[in-house]
């Protein structure tokens, strides 16, 4: 049977990536994304282009009962020995023009999935030779910003989560990593907002280089993946009273 490799909010951007790069390493793979998204179609081009198994399963993450239904038929059916937590969403919107649905999404998404999740499957991670963990954060998860607010509070969340299991998993075969990515090139929306908020030709990774950085520096099991260190640097260098209401001023460009 095999192990695999386990992608949530896999059909693209940066999830279609992952499975790429795991797929070009000739590592199997089980790729989540919601249903009627096409990603049937997109196992069997993986399978046929590089000669691996790779799985589909089909559900909505922001469900708590479906998190747990994964799970099971993952840990009755397959041995995982890597998981990359990457399913997620955000925006940039004032808080009080937005719904309850869209903050529980937030919290749905970003922090119960991944801890969920992460939490279910540490049994099958466990007993594998060596296994690994890699969380998509988020550089917001380092500076507090208005006009996204309940986003980078949840992506600080990922990050102290992955930080703090990296090290009581010392020891194991698991080891877990946290990447903080700066601006992806992804979906039209998601371009189009980020491009009106953010000096978007400088900042912006495409979604394969991140990919090949992150796995490569997931198998050297770097507990914290930098993968855009100009920004990385700024944020670290300058103090919280310049930072905060400078990017929140560009993050209210982008809902203008």
């Amino acid at each position: 049977m095999g192990q695999y490799a386990l992608i949530t909010g896999a059909r693209q951007g940066l999830g279609k990536a992952f499975a790429l790069e795991l797929s070009k390493r000739k590592i199997n793979t089980i790729l989540v994304s919601r249903p009627n998204n096409g990603l049937q179609d997109f196992c069997e081009e993986l399978k046929e282009k590089y000669s691996v198994d790779s799985k589909f399963y089909e559900t909505d993450l922001s469900v708590y009962q479906n998190v747990i239904d994964l799970a099971k038929w993952l840990n009755q059916n397959h041995e995982i020995f890597i998981l990359i937590n990457n399913v997620g969403t955000g925006g940039s919107k004032k808080i009080t023009d937005v719904d309850i649905d869209y903050i529980n999404k937030i919290l749905k998404l970003n922090i119960v999935t991944t801890t969920v999740l992460t939490h279910q499957l540490l049994p099958n991670l466990l007993k594998q030779h060596e296994a690994y963990i890699l969380n998509i954060s988020s550089l917001a998860a380092y500076l507090p910003i208005g006009f996204k607010t309940v986003y980078p509070a949840s992506k600080s969340f990922i990050y102290s989560f992955s930080r703090g299991l990296n090290q009581e998993l010392k020891g194991t075969s698991v080891s877990v990593s946290v990447v903080n990515p700066g601006p992806i090139h992804t979906n039209k929306e998601v371009m189009e907002r980020t491009e009106k908020g953010y000096y978007g030709k400088f900042f912006i990774l495409e979604p394969d280089v991140l990919a090949e950085k992150c796995i490569r520096q997931l198998f050297e099991k770097k507990a914290e993946i930098v993968v855009n260190p100009m920004l990385w640097l700024l944020i670290k260098i300058l103090p919280l009273w310049i930072e905060i209401p400078l990017i929140s001023r560009i993050a209210k460009k982008e809902i203008s």
